[in-house]
C-alpha cells in the first residue's frame, strides 16, 4: 500500500469484505472499532510485560485471533464462505483453562473491585470493559446478520479472563485488591429471613 489515505472514505462509508459500501456507522462498523480498541488495549497491556514474560504469547495469541474475528465481522453472512479466515475452536478452552489456573492461585473472589492497584491491572481491568461493549456491540449485529456461532462466547470469555489477569498481576505482586461490595448473589440469607 503505497498511500495509507484513499479519500473513499470522504463521505462517512467504508467498505467491508466483499466490496460492499455501509456508513461508518454501521452496527458493523461498531462492532468492529470496539474489537479494534481491544486488540489496541492488549498492545498496551503487552508493552508492560517483560518480552519473556509468560503472558506475551498468550496475548499475542489472542491479538491474532481478534484479526480474524474482525474479517469475520466485515463479512456479511451470506458471502462468509468466502473469507479464508477463521475462529480457532481451541482459544475458549484455553483461556477457560487458564483462567481455572489462576484462580487455584488466589484466594476466594466475591467482591467488586475498583479497576486499578497497578498500571498493569488497570489496563486489564480496561481491555475487561472494551469486551464487554464489544459483546454488546456484536450482540446488536448479530440480531440483525448473524455471526459465526463461537464468536459471542469467545468475547464473553476474553472479558472474563482480562479481570482474573488484573486480580492474578495484583496477587502476584502482592498489592491489595480495592474492593467495593460482597457480589449480591454471594451474600448468604439468614436462616429463616
Amino acid at each position: 500500500m503505497s498511500k495509507v489515505y484513499t479519500r473513499t472514505g470522504d463521505l462517512g462509508t467504508t467498505a467491508i469484505h466483499g466490496g460492499h459500501r455501509v456508513p461508518k456507522d454501521d452496527p458493523r462498523i461498531e462492532a468492529n472499532g470496539t474489537l479494534d480498541e481491544l486488540n489496541c488495549t492488549l498492545g498496551l497491556v503487552r508493552s508492560q510485560l517483560a518480552t519473556d514474560h509468560p503472558w506475551q504469547s498468550k496475548l499475542r495469541s489472542i491479538q491474532l485471533e481478534l484479526m480474524s474475528a474482525m474479517s469475520l465481522v466485515a463479512t456479511p453472512s451470506q458471502e462468509r464462505s468466502n473469507n479464508p479466515n477463521s475462529l480457532s475452536p481451541d482459544l475458549i478452552p484455553h483461556c477457560e483453562a487458564w483462567m481455572d489456573l489462576m484462580n487455584q492461585e488466589m484466594s476466594e473472589q466475591g467482591y467488586f473491585i475498583l479497576p486499578g492497584g497497578s498500571y498493569r491491572a488497570a489496563l486489564l481491568h480496561q481491555a475487561r470493559v472494551v469486551a464487554r461493549r464489544a459483546e454488546r456491540r456484536l450482540v446488536s449485529l448479530h440480531r440483525l446478520d448473524p455471526l459465526p456461532p463461537s464468536l459471542l462466547p469467545l468475547i464473553n470469555r476474553l472479558s472474563d479472563l482480562f479481570f482474573v489477569m488484573a486480580r492474578y498481576d495484583l496477587w502476584q505482586n502482592q498489592l491489595e485488591e480495592d474492593r467495593w461490595n460482597l457480589f449480591a448473589y454471594k451474600r448468604k440469607k439468614a436462616p429463616n429471613a
